[in-house]
């Protein structure tokens, strides 16, 4: 159990206590809150300094029951919703903590201001895949690895460096195969940028997982893997607390994609037309190449194999291991075309 939470289960009282028992726990405690909880610990709703500052104002005293005082509609929010949405409520309602609740509104979690406001270091590591060779971008590729491309006047390697560093990522290891000596030359150590950067070195193309098995040094927390052509706003802070909240051991983040037939389709039953849909719109989700994994993973990889990320996923799932979908809606691009160059430059 983290400090934050030790915290915050103490602010968690029954909605029988006394208002002197509140005071206390509030100067006790110093988060400013309480939850109030029924016997089956539902929560009804939130007390602060003031409520109880307006209950003593209209002639309650500390023997009062706590019940007169308490915020029955008190603003709460899910689990999966994202830092940057609970920033923007607590902005948009002046208030300072949000409780998180389950589906059945038992509370599992508190939101602080001063814990969303500042950006936490990350130490987590983060691995980039950029050793492949590029042939769809041909002829930008033929004597320029694809990672080094430019995207608004840096290599879209770049992007996604900075991008997670500005989410408190500081330890990236870079896969490199194809022409990787120009990225390592290009990037060398990261001093540069303000972060540590390793290197996993391929001999042979190793997929878009194989990689993984050249990790020396297995790492002691959750990871990030990412494809070194996906250029996206997607919070990896979000998709490491994503995973470790539903405690999976490889979480993959998906995009829902929506493709329209561009025909008129027919339902059949044998030879029987039952029905018509003219040009309908089919919605799936597809693999946005960003991966959260624990370091158990590892295990099912032998070293130097060739595995792509689909294959590990099978792996695990035939080993009846919990793996999972982050659905995001930030914007998204993978830059395997030429026309995807272009589009990631005119955005």
């Amino acid at each position: 159990m983290s400090s934050l939470e030790k915290i915050w289960r103490q602010a968690v009282l029954s909605e029988k206590i006394t208002i002197g028992q509140a005071i206390h726990n509030l100067n006790e405690v110093s988060l400013k809150i309480i939850l109030a909880v029924n016997e089956v610990g539902v929560l009804q709703g939130t007390i602060s300094d003031g409520d109880i500052r307006r209950g003593l104002l209209k002639g309650l005293g500390l023997d009062s029951p706590i019940a007169s005082v308490i915020r029955r509609n008190a603003l709460v929010v899910p689990p999966e919703l994202g830092r940057d949405l609970v920033k923007q409520l607590m902005m948009a309602n002046k208030i300072w903590q949000i409780p998180v609740v389950d589906e059945k509104n038992h509370v599992i979690g508190l939101h602080l201001w001063d814990e969303i406001a500042v950006l936490s270091a990350r130490p987590n590591l983060m691995v980039i895949m950029a050793g492949g060779r590029g042939i769809r971008m041909r002829p930008h590729t033929e004597n320029f690895p694809k990672p080094l491309l430019n995207i608004a006047g840096r290599p879209m390697l770049e992007h996604i460096i900075e991008r997670a560093k500005l989410e408190g990522f500081s330890r990236f290891t870079l896969s490199i195969g194809y022409l990787g000596h120009m990225i390592e030359a290009y990037f060398g150590n990261g001093e540069n940028l303000g972060v540590q950067i390793n290197y996993l070195r391929e001999e042979s193309p190793l997929g878009t997982a194989g990689a993984l098995s050249l990790l020396e040094l297995i790492p002691n927390a959750p990871f990030i893997v990412v494809n070194g052509d996906v250029i996206t706003d997607i919070r990896y802070g979000e998709l490491i607390d994503f995973h470790t909240r539903y405690n999976a051991v490889a979480t993959m983040a998906v995009r829902m994609h929506e493709w329209q037939h561009p025909f008129g389709v027919v339902q059949t039953e044998g030879v029987e037309i039952i029905g018509f849909e003219e040009k309908p719109i089919v919605r799936s989700h597809i693999n946005a190449g960003i991966y959260a994994l624990d370091p158990t993973v590892l295990s099912v990889l032998a070293v130097g194999e060739c595995c792509d990320m689909p294959i590990l996923f099978e792996r695990l799932q035939a080993k009846k291991q919990y793996t999972i979908a982050y659905p995001m809606h930030e914007p998204w691009l993978d830059v395997g075309r030429p026309d995807d160059l272009i589009a990631a430059n005119n955005a």
